[in-house]
């Protein structure tokens, strides 16, 4: 008898599990569609009939103050809003907290330039779609079309896969598990748009991972977003524009630009190990205080 109920409990976790994931993958995808819905369209609108006047710009901010308002649990419905505001988890931090992902994220982005141009260089698949074409595209509408999609990505996914989709899994996962999964919906995601190359979904999933723990360790998705509009504007503007040019290592060898990329990978990763140590420090200590006083009040 006591075999046949351990089977049925175990198949029961199982499919709870299953459940689990399978919610916060809807929820992930599901936010982060909120922003390629307005951004797209508008963008398309705009470069087809007034490529000279950057319109979409400013209505896409529109869009997104009222995106995450809507997601942190303001208007319609009142029943859902402490829910919603809890999957966002946009909770302040101190100066410290923020003063110490921003560095252990800045060295990330340096660790993740260089992985990149070494991914390009070995595997040839670089560069990204999305980028507007600097040949045809006026120079400011080209940089307020640049600005609004390194705002749109952050906010919109920094609440759909480190907030509502992240917040989900550490509920039923341990945090390894959650940041793992949410990392990978997060590359998954950007597959449609920049391919399912195994580097892109390797690169993409550890820029998840980077984002992943600084959302967990302050349990708060604001310390990433300053990070993310940064990485975004760097590879805009100096990484992918650059990639068509870069050389195969296996057709013209392994120079000197190619180890520096390599080297600041490793030295830059081995620096934002020891940042998000200090910052699981600082950051932990003051997210479960922030818990356990919100509990106690």
């Amino acid at each position: 008898m006591a075999a046949p109920i351990v089977s049925r409990m175990q198949t029961t976790a199982r499919s709870s599990a299953v459940r689990s994931v399978a919610v916060a993958g809807l929820a992930s995808f599901g936010v982060a569609a909120l922003g390629t819905l307005t951004w797209g369209p508008l963008l398309v609108v705009n470069l087809r009939l007034t490529p000279a006047i950057p319109w979409s710009a400013p209505a896409e901010w529109l869009a997104l103050v009222l995106i995450w308002l809507w997601l942190g649990g303001r208007g319609w419905s009142a029943r859902t809003a402490a829910a919603r505001r809890s999957l966002l988890r946009s909770r302040p931090v101190s100066p410290a907290t923020f003063a110490w992902a921003a560095l252990a994220g800045a060295l990330s982005l340096a660790a993740l330039a260089g992985l990149w141009i070494v991914l390009v260089r070995v595997t040839g698949a670089g560069g990204n779609p999305t980028l507007p074409d600097a040949a045809t595209t006026p120079l400011v509408a080209l940089a307020a079309l640049i600005l609004t999609g390194s705002l749109v990505s952050p906010l919109t996914e920094e609440a759909a896969f480190r907030g509502y989709g992240q917040v989900l899994l550490e509920r039923r996962f341990p945090p390894v598990v959650a940041v793992a999964l949410s990392s990978l919906f997060f590359s998954l995601y950007h597959g449609p748009t920049q391919g399912f190359q195994p580097s892109k979904v390797l690169f993409y999933f550890l820029v998840g991972v980077v984002f992943g723990a600084i959302a967990y360790l302050t349990d708060s998705v604001l310390p990433a977003i300053p990070v993310h509009i940064a990485g975004d504007l760097l590879f805009f503007t100096l990484i992918w524009p650059h990639d068509a040019g870069r050389a195969l290592v296996w057709t013209h060898g392994a120079d000197a630009a190619f180890w520096l990329s390599a080297a600041q990978t490793l030295v830059f990763g081995g620096l934002a190990v020891l940042a998000f140590r200090r910052l699981r420090s600082v950051g932990w200590r003051e997210a479960r205080s922030g818990i356990m006083g919100e509990r106690c009040a």
